[in-house]
Protein backbone atom coordinates (compact mmCIF):
# COMPACT_ATOMS: atom_id res chain seq x y z
CA UNK A 1 0.00 0.00 0.00
CA UNK A 2 1.13 3.53 -0.68
CA UNK A 3 1.05 6.28 1.88
CA UNK A 4 -0.39 9.50 0.48
CA UNK A 5 2.03 12.40 0.83
CA UNK A 6 0.19 15.52 1.94
CA UNK A 7 3.13 17.80 1.26
CA UNK A 8 4.06 19.43 -2.04
CA UNK A 9 7.68 20.02 -2.98
CA UNK A 10 8.62 23.43 -4.39
CA UNK A 11 11.90 25.23 -5.12
CA UNK A 12 11.81 26.55 -1.57
CA UNK A 13 11.47 22.81 -0.81
CA UNK A 14 8.28 22.17 1.16
CA UNK A 15 5.03 24.04 1.45
CA UNK A 16 1.96 22.93 3.43
CA UNK A 17 -0.87 21.12 1.70
CA UNK A 18 -3.25 23.54 0.00
CA UNK A 19 -0.58 26.12 -0.85
CA UNK A 20 0.47 24.68 -4.21
CA UNK A 21 1.55 26.96 -7.01
CA UNK A 22 -1.27 26.96 -9.58
CA UNK A 23 1.07 28.03 -12.41
CA UNK A 24 4.12 25.81 -11.79
CA UNK A 25 4.21 22.50 -13.70
CA UNK A 26 3.42 19.55 -11.43
CA UNK A 27 4.68 15.94 -11.46
CA UNK A 28 2.99 13.05 -9.70
CA UNK A 29 5.41 10.57 -8.18
CA UNK A 30 5.64 7.23 -6.43
CA UNK A 31 8.62 6.25 -4.33
CA UNK A 32 10.09 4.93 -1.10
CA UNK A 33 10.99 7.30 1.74
CA UNK A 34 13.89 7.08 4.21
CA UNK A 35 11.95 4.72 6.49
CA UNK A 36 11.27 2.26 3.67
CA UNK A 37 7.60 3.21 3.39
CA UNK A 38 5.99 3.55 -0.04
CA UNK A 39 4.73 7.09 -0.67
CA UNK A 40 3.11 9.02 -3.50
CA UNK A 41 2.23 12.66 -4.07
CA UNK A 42 2.96 15.70 -6.24
CA UNK A 43 6.09 17.76 -6.75
CA UNK A 44 6.18 21.25 -8.25
CA UNK A 45 9.14 21.96 -10.53
CA UNK A 46 9.93 23.67 -13.82
CA UNK A 47 11.38 20.49 -15.38
CA UNK A 48 11.51 16.75 -14.73
CA UNK A 49 15.21 16.81 -13.72
CA UNK A 50 14.43 19.54 -11.18
CA UNK A 51 11.56 17.41 -9.82
CA UNK A 52 13.89 14.43 -9.42
CA UNK A 53 16.47 16.61 -7.66
CA UNK A 54 13.86 17.94 -5.22
CA UNK A 55 12.65 14.41 -4.43
CA UNK A 56 16.19 13.24 -3.80
CA UNK A 57 16.65 16.14 -1.40
CA UNK A 58 13.56 14.86 0.40
CA UNK A 59 15.28 11.47 0.69
CA UNK A 60 12.74 9.78 -1.55
CA UNK A 61 13.84 7.00 -3.93
CA UNK A 62 11.74 7.44 -7.08
CA UNK A 63 9.89 4.46 -8.55
CA UNK A 64 7.55 6.44 -10.80
CA UNK A 65 7.33 10.05 -12.04
CA UNK A 66 5.04 11.61 -14.63
CA UNK A 67 3.91 15.09 -15.60
CA UNK A 68 0.55 16.20 -14.29
CA UNK A 69 -1.53 19.24 -15.22
CA UNK A 70 -2.16 21.58 -12.27
CA UNK A 71 -5.69 21.80 -10.94
CA UNK A 72 -7.74 24.58 -12.54
CA UNK A 73 -7.65 26.96 -9.60
CA UNK A 74 -7.47 29.81 -12.10
CA UNK A 75 -11.07 29.19 -13.06
CA UNK A 76 -12.14 29.77 -9.46
CA UNK A 77 -10.19 33.01 -9.19
CA UNK A 78 -10.99 34.35 -12.65
CA UNK A 79 -7.39 34.10 -13.89
CA UNK A 80 -4.89 36.85 -14.53
CA UNK A 81 -5.97 39.40 -17.11
CA UNK A 82 -3.72 41.54 -19.27
CA UNK A 83 -4.61 44.64 -17.29
CA UNK A 84 -3.38 42.90 -14.10
CA UNK A 85 -0.02 42.26 -15.75
CA UNK A 86 0.03 45.83 -17.07
CA UNK A 87 -0.60 47.22 -13.59
CA UNK A 88 2.18 45.03 -12.18
CA UNK A 89 4.62 46.16 -14.89
CA UNK A 90 3.86 49.86 -14.39
CA UNK A 91 4.30 49.61 -10.62
CA UNK A 92 7.46 47.53 -11.00
CA UNK A 93 8.92 50.00 -13.53
CA UNK A 94 8.22 52.96 -11.27
CA UNK A 95 9.79 51.31 -8.22
CA UNK A 96 12.79 49.99 -10.16
CA UNK A 97 13.51 53.41 -11.67
CA UNK A 98 13.49 54.78 -8.11
CA UNK A 99 16.41 52.44 -7.26
CA UNK A 100 14.30 50.28 -4.92
CA UNK A 101 15.79 46.74 -4.70
CA UNK A 102 14.04 44.04 -6.74
CA UNK A 103 13.01 41.90 -3.78
CA UNK A 104 11.60 44.87 -1.88
CA UNK A 105 9.75 46.06 -5.00
CA UNK A 106 8.21 42.64 -5.64
CA UNK A 107 7.22 42.20 -2.01
CA UNK A 108 5.55 45.63 -1.96
CA UNK A 109 3.67 44.95 -5.22
CA UNK A 110 2.48 41.58 -3.90
CA UNK A 111 1.00 43.31 -0.86
CA UNK A 112 -0.94 45.74 -3.09
CA UNK A 113 -2.12 43.20 -5.69
CA UNK A 114 -5.84 42.42 -5.42
CA UNK A 115 -5.98 39.47 -7.83
CA UNK A 116 -5.24 36.34 -5.72
CA UNK A 117 -3.65 34.41 -8.58
CA UNK A 118 -1.41 37.32 -9.53
CA UNK A 119 -0.52 37.94 -5.89
CA UNK A 120 0.56 34.32 -5.38
CA UNK A 121 2.68 34.39 -8.56
CA UNK A 122 4.42 37.64 -7.53
CA UNK A 123 5.19 36.22 -4.08
CA UNK A 124 6.73 33.11 -5.64
CA UNK A 125 8.77 35.26 -8.03
CA UNK A 126 9.97 37.34 -5.08
CA UNK A 127 11.10 34.18 -3.28
CA UNK A 128 12.94 32.93 -6.37
CA UNK A 129 14.73 36.26 -6.90
CA UNK A 130 15.66 36.34 -3.22
CA UNK A 131 17.19 32.86 -3.55
CA UNK A 132 19.41 34.02 -6.43
CA UNK A 133 17.33 33.22 -9.53
CA UNK A 134 17.43 35.88 -12.24
CA UNK A 135 14.27 37.93 -12.68
CA UNK A 136 13.75 36.70 -16.26
CA UNK A 137 14.03 33.04 -15.20
CA UNK A 138 11.69 33.62 -12.25
CA UNK A 139 9.10 35.23 -14.54
CA UNK A 140 9.57 32.43 -17.09
CA UNK A 141 8.13 29.90 -14.63
CA UNK A 142 4.72 31.53 -15.19
CA UNK A 143 4.18 31.47 -18.98
CA UNK A 144 0.42 31.93 -18.60
CA UNK A 145 1.09 35.34 -17.04
CA UNK A 146 4.40 36.50 -18.49
CA UNK A 147 4.72 35.45 -22.13
CA UNK A 148 7.89 34.90 -24.11
CA UNK A 149 7.98 38.52 -25.28
CA UNK A 150 7.87 39.76 -21.70
CA UNK A 151 10.58 37.40 -20.42
CA UNK A 152 12.87 38.02 -23.40
CA UNK A 153 12.76 41.78 -22.92
CA UNK A 154 13.39 41.48 -19.18
CA UNK A 155 16.33 39.15 -19.84
CA UNK A 156 17.83 41.59 -22.34
CA UNK A 157 17.27 44.47 -19.92
CA UNK A 158 19.00 42.62 -17.10
CA UNK A 159 21.96 41.74 -19.31
CA UNK A 160 22.38 45.32 -20.57
CA UNK A 161 21.76 46.95 -17.19
CA UNK A 162 18.73 48.88 -18.49
CA UNK A 163 15.96 46.97 -16.72
CA UNK A 164 14.15 50.18 -15.71
CA UNK A 165 13.97 51.39 -19.32
CA UNK A 166 12.81 47.97 -20.54
CA UNK A 167 10.07 47.79 -17.89
CA UNK A 168 8.85 51.25 -18.87
CA UNK A 169 8.72 50.17 -22.53
CA UNK A 170 6.85 47.03 -21.55
CA UNK A 171 4.36 49.04 -19.52
CA UNK A 172 3.76 51.42 -22.44
CA UNK A 173 3.40 48.49 -24.85
CA UNK A 174 0.89 46.69 -22.63
CA UNK A 175 -1.16 49.81 -21.93
CA UNK A 176 -1.48 50.52 -25.65
CA UNK A 177 -2.42 46.89 -26.28
CA UNK A 178 -5.10 47.05 -23.58
CA UNK A 179 -6.44 50.33 -25.00
CA UNK A 180 -6.58 48.85 -28.50
CA UNK A 181 -8.46 45.75 -27.33
CA UNK A 182 -10.88 47.93 -25.40
CA UNK A 183 -11.62 50.08 -28.46
CA UNK A 184 -12.24 47.07 -30.68
CA UNK A 185 -14.43 45.34 -28.07
CA UNK A 186 -16.46 48.50 -27.51
CA UNK A 187 -17.06 48.77 -31.26
CA UNK A 188 -18.73 45.36 -31.34
CA UNK A 189 -20.28 45.30 -27.86
CA UNK A 190 -23.31 47.53 -28.58
CA UNK A 191 -24.22 46.01 -31.99
CA UNK A 192 -23.94 42.50 -30.53
CA UNK A 193 -26.12 43.50 -27.57
CA UNK A 194 -28.71 45.07 -29.87
CA UNK A 195 -28.68 41.96 -32.06
CA UNK A 196 -29.13 39.59 -29.10
CA UNK A 197 -32.00 41.65 -27.67
CA UNK A 198 -33.68 41.92 -31.07
CA UNK A 199 -33.37 38.17 -31.77
CA UNK A 200 -34.68 37.41 -28.28
CA UNK A 201 -37.64 39.71 -28.85
CA UNK A 202 -38.34 38.09 -32.23
CA UNK A 203 -38.22 34.58 -30.74
CA UNK A 204 -40.55 35.64 -27.91
CA UNK A 205 -42.91 37.20 -30.46
CA UNK A 206 -42.97 34.07 -32.61
CA UNK A 207 -43.25 31.71 -29.62
CA UNK A 208 -45.90 33.45 -27.51
CA UNK A 209 -47.65 36.27 -29.41
CA UNK A 210 -48.11 34.73 -32.86
CA UNK A 211 -49.69 31.47 -31.52
CA UNK A 212 -52.26 33.57 -29.62
CA UNK A 213 -53.21 35.44 -32.78
CA UNK A 214 -53.22 32.17 -34.74
CA UNK A 215 -55.73 30.55 -32.35
CA UNK A 216 -57.95 33.62 -32.47
CA UNK A 217 -57.93 33.77 -36.28
CA UNK A 218 -58.76 30.05 -36.57
CA UNK A 219 -61.76 30.53 -34.25
CA UNK A 220 -63.00 33.38 -36.44
CA UNK A 221 -62.68 31.16 -39.51
CA UNK A 222 -61.13 33.95 -41.52
CA UNK A 223 -59.27 33.24 -44.75
CA UNK A 224 -55.63 34.00 -44.08
CA UNK A 225 -53.39 35.87 -46.53
CA UNK A 226 -50.19 34.18 -47.70
CA UNK A 227 -47.91 36.34 -45.53
CA UNK A 228 -49.94 35.48 -42.43
CA UNK A 229 -49.81 31.75 -43.18
CA UNK A 230 -46.04 31.96 -43.65
CA UNK A 231 -45.58 33.71 -40.29
CA UNK A 232 -47.77 31.13 -38.50
CA UNK A 233 -45.85 28.24 -40.14
CA UNK A 234 -42.56 29.86 -39.08
CA UNK A 235 -43.90 30.22 -35.54
CA UNK A 236 -44.84 26.53 -35.41
CA UNK A 237 -41.36 25.53 -36.63
CA UNK A 238 -39.65 27.78 -34.06
CA UNK A 239 -41.80 26.42 -31.21
CA UNK A 240 -41.00 22.87 -32.24
CA UNK A 241 -37.26 23.24 -32.88
CA UNK A 242 -36.06 26.11 -30.67
CA UNK A 243 -34.78 23.90 -27.81
CA UNK A 244 -33.05 21.29 -30.06
CA UNK A 245 -31.61 24.13 -32.15
CA UNK A 246 -30.12 25.81 -29.07
CA UNK A 247 -28.64 22.52 -27.85
CA UNK A 248 -27.18 21.70 -31.27
CA UNK A 249 -25.79 25.24 -31.60
CA UNK A 250 -24.09 24.95 -28.21
CA UNK A 251 -22.60 21.55 -28.99
CA UNK A 252 -21.58 22.67 -32.46
CA UNK A 253 -19.97 25.81 -31.10
CA UNK A 254 -17.90 23.84 -28.59
CA UNK A 255 -16.87 21.30 -31.24
CA UNK A 256 -15.95 24.08 -33.66
CA UNK A 257 -13.84 25.85 -31.02
CA UNK A 258 -11.95 22.63 -30.26
CA UNK A 259 -11.43 21.91 -33.97
CA UNK A 260 -10.17 25.46 -34.55
CA UNK A 261 -7.79 25.18 -31.63
CA UNK A 262 -6.32 21.76 -32.41
CA UNK A 263 -6.53 21.42 -36.21
CA UNK A 264 -3.95 23.61 -37.97
CA UNK A 265 -5.46 23.24 -41.44
CA UNK A 266 -8.94 24.23 -40.23
CA UNK A 267 -7.56 27.21 -38.35
CA UNK A 268 -5.63 28.36 -41.43
CA UNK A 269 -8.77 28.23 -43.62
CA UNK A 270 -10.91 30.07 -41.08
CA UNK A 271 -8.26 32.73 -40.40
CA UNK A 272 -7.87 33.26 -44.15
CA UNK A 273 -11.64 33.70 -44.48
CA UNK A 274 -11.70 36.15 -41.57
CA UNK A 275 -9.21 38.42 -43.36
CA UNK A 276 -11.50 38.53 -46.43
CA UNK A 277 -14.67 39.55 -44.57
CA UNK A 278 -16.05 43.02 -45.35
CA UNK A 279 -15.19 45.64 -42.72
CA UNK A 280 -14.02 43.09 -40.14
CA UNK A 281 -11.24 41.74 -42.39
CA UNK A 282 -9.92 45.25 -43.01
CA UNK A 283 -10.01 45.97 -39.28
CA UNK A 284 -8.14 42.75 -38.51
CA UNK A 285 -5.42 43.55 -41.06
CA UNK A 286 -4.90 47.05 -39.65
CA UNK A 287 -4.89 45.67 -36.13
CA UNK A 288 -2.30 43.04 -37.13
CA UNK A 289 0.01 45.64 -38.71
CA UNK A 290 -0.28 47.85 -35.64
CA UNK A 291 0.38 44.94 -33.26
CA UNK A 292 3.31 43.73 -35.37
CA UNK A 293 4.91 47.18 -35.47
CA UNK A 294 4.44 47.82 -31.77
CA UNK A 295 5.63 44.36 -30.68
CA UNK A 296 8.58 44.19 -33.05
CA UNK A 297 9.64 47.75 -32.26
CA UNK A 298 9.45 47.14 -28.50
CA UNK A 299 11.58 44.00 -28.79
CA UNK A 300 14.23 45.71 -30.92
CA UNK A 301 14.29 48.68 -28.54
CA UNK A 302 14.84 46.22 -25.68
CA UNK A 303 17.97 44.85 -27.35
CA UNK A 304 16.51 41.59 -28.72
CA UNK A 305 18.24 40.35 -31.93
CA UNK A 306 16.15 40.90 -35.05
CA UNK A 307 15.64 37.20 -35.86
CA UNK A 308 14.52 36.32 -32.32
CA UNK A 309 12.35 39.46 -32.16
CA UNK A 310 10.58 38.51 -35.39
CA UNK A 311 10.02 34.94 -34.19
CA UNK A 312 8.45 36.21 -30.95
CA UNK A 313 6.35 38.72 -32.90
CA UNK A 314 5.04 35.96 -35.18
CA UNK A 315 3.77 34.05 -32.14
CA UNK A 316 1.66 37.07 -31.10
CA UNK A 317 0.04 37.57 -34.53
CA UNK A 318 -3.32 36.09 -33.46
CA UNK A 319 -3.98 34.85 -37.00
CA UNK A 320 -2.45 31.74 -38.59
CA UNK A 321 -2.15 33.36 -42.04
CA UNK A 322 -0.27 36.32 -40.61
CA UNK A 323 1.89 34.05 -38.46
CA UNK A 324 3.00 32.02 -41.50
CA UNK A 325 3.74 35.25 -43.37
CA UNK A 326 5.97 36.46 -40.54
CA UNK A 327 7.77 33.11 -40.37
CA UNK A 328 8.54 33.31 -44.11
CA UNK A 329 10.02 36.74 -43.48
CA UNK A 330 12.10 35.24 -40.67
CA UNK A 331 13.50 32.57 -43.02
CA UNK A 332 14.44 35.25 -45.56
CA UNK A 333 16.20 37.34 -42.89
CA UNK A 334 18.20 34.32 -41.74
CA UNK A 335 19.37 33.94 -45.33
CA UNK A 336 20.77 37.48 -45.25
CA UNK A 337 17.96 39.49 -46.85
CA UNK A 338 16.74 42.83 -45.54
CA UNK A 339 13.45 42.97 -43.60
CA UNK A 340 11.48 45.08 -46.06
CA UNK A 341 11.78 42.65 -49.01
CA UNK A 342 10.24 39.58 -47.30
CA UNK A 343 7.56 41.74 -45.65
CA UNK A 344 6.51 42.88 -49.12
CA UNK A 345 6.37 39.26 -50.33
CA UNK A 346 3.85 38.30 -47.63
CA UNK A 347 1.17 40.44 -49.27
CA UNK A 348 -0.02 41.50 -45.81
CA UNK A 349 1.72 44.82 -45.42
CA UNK A 350 0.70 47.91 -47.42
CA UNK A 351 3.41 49.53 -49.61
CA UNK A 352 3.65 52.49 -47.22
CA UNK A 353 4.62 50.20 -44.33
CA UNK A 354 7.21 48.37 -46.44
CA UNK A 355 8.76 51.67 -47.52
CA UNK A 356 8.89 53.02 -43.96
CA UNK A 357 10.56 49.80 -42.75
CA UNK A 358 13.08 50.07 -45.58
CA UNK A 359 13.88 53.68 -44.63
CA UNK A 360 14.19 52.66 -40.97
CA UNK A 361 16.64 49.87 -41.85
CA UNK A 362 18.80 52.14 -44.02
CA UNK A 363 18.88 54.94 -41.43
CA UNK A 364 19.42 52.65 -38.42
CA UNK A 365 16.19 53.96 -36.86
CA UNK A 366 14.00 50.89 -37.38
CA UNK A 367 12.54 50.77 -33.81
CA UNK A 368 11.51 54.43 -33.98
CA UNK A 369 10.03 53.95 -37.45
CA UNK A 370 8.03 50.94 -36.24
CA UNK A 371 6.59 53.05 -33.41
CA UNK A 372 5.45 55.66 -35.96
CA UNK A 373 3.81 52.93 -38.06
CA UNK A 374 2.01 51.60 -34.98
CA UNK A 375 0.78 55.07 -33.99
CA UNK A 376 -0.48 55.72 -37.52
CA UNK A 377 -2.42 52.45 -37.65
CA UNK A 378 -3.84 53.01 -34.19
CA UNK A 379 -5.42 56.17 -35.61
CA UNK A 380 -6.62 54.22 -38.65
CA UNK A 381 -8.20 51.59 -36.40
CA UNK A 382 -10.01 54.29 -34.44
CA UNK A 383 -11.47 55.60 -37.72
CA UNK A 384 -12.56 52.12 -38.84
CA UNK A 385 -14.10 51.36 -35.44
CA UNK A 386 -16.03 54.65 -35.44
CA UNK A 387 -17.26 54.00 -38.98
CA UNK A 388 -18.33 50.44 -38.16
CA UNK A 389 -20.15 51.58 -35.05
CA UNK A 390 -21.99 54.34 -36.90
CA UNK A 391 -23.03 51.90 -39.67
CA UNK A 392 -23.80 48.71 -37.76
CA UNK A 393 -25.89 50.14 -34.93
CA UNK A 394 -28.61 51.85 -37.03
CA UNK A 395 -28.50 49.06 -39.64
CA UNK A 396 -29.25 46.41 -37.01
CA UNK A 397 -32.04 48.47 -35.49
CA UNK A 398 -33.65 49.14 -38.90
CA UNK A 399 -33.43 45.49 -40.03
CA UNK A 400 -34.86 44.08 -36.82
CA UNK A 401 -37.53 46.78 -36.75
CA UNK A 402 -38.62 45.83 -40.28
CA UNK A 403 -38.77 42.12 -39.38
CA UNK A 404 -40.80 42.66 -36.21
CA UNK A 405 -43.08 45.17 -37.93
CA UNK A 406 -43.60 42.71 -40.80
CA UNK A 407 -44.64 39.96 -38.36
CA UNK A 408 -47.11 42.24 -36.60
CA UNK A 409 -48.58 43.50 -39.86
CA UNK A 410 -48.97 39.93 -41.12
CA UNK A 411 -50.95 39.02 -38.00
CA UNK A 412 -53.17 42.11 -38.05
CA UNK A 413 -53.82 42.02 -41.82
CA UNK A 414 -56.66 39.40 -41.63
CA UNK A 415 -58.43 41.51 -39.03
CA UNK A 416 -58.21 44.60 -41.21
CA UNK A 417 -59.65 42.61 -44.13
CA UNK A 418 -62.50 41.32 -41.95
CA UNK A 419 -63.35 44.83 -40.78
CA UNK A 420 -63.31 46.10 -44.37
CA UNK A 421 -65.57 43.24 -45.55
CA UNK A 422 -68.07 43.96 -42.75
CA UNK A 423 -68.01 47.68 -43.59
Amino acid sequence: MYGLCHLTFTPSFLTPHGQTNIFMPQFSYQGIDATGKRVRGRVEASTEPEAKSLLRKGRIRITGLKSKQPRPALALWGGVRLKDVTSFTRQFAAMNSSAIPLVQSLDSIAEQTENPAMQQAVRKICMDVQSGVSLADALGKYPKIFNRLYCSMVKAGEAAGILSDVLLRLADYQEKSVAMRRRIKSAFAYPILVGIVAIGALIALMTFVVPTFSSMLKELGAELPLCTRLVIDASDIIKMWIVPALLLSTIGGIAFAQLYKKNGATRLKIDSLMLKLPLFGNLQKKSAVSRFSRTFGSLLSGGIPIAEALEITASTAGNRVLELGFMKSLEAIRQGQSLSAPLKMTGIFPPMVVQMVDVGERSGQLPAMLVKISDYYDTEIDSVVSMMTSVLEPALIVVMGIIIAGVLIAMYLPMFEMVNSIG
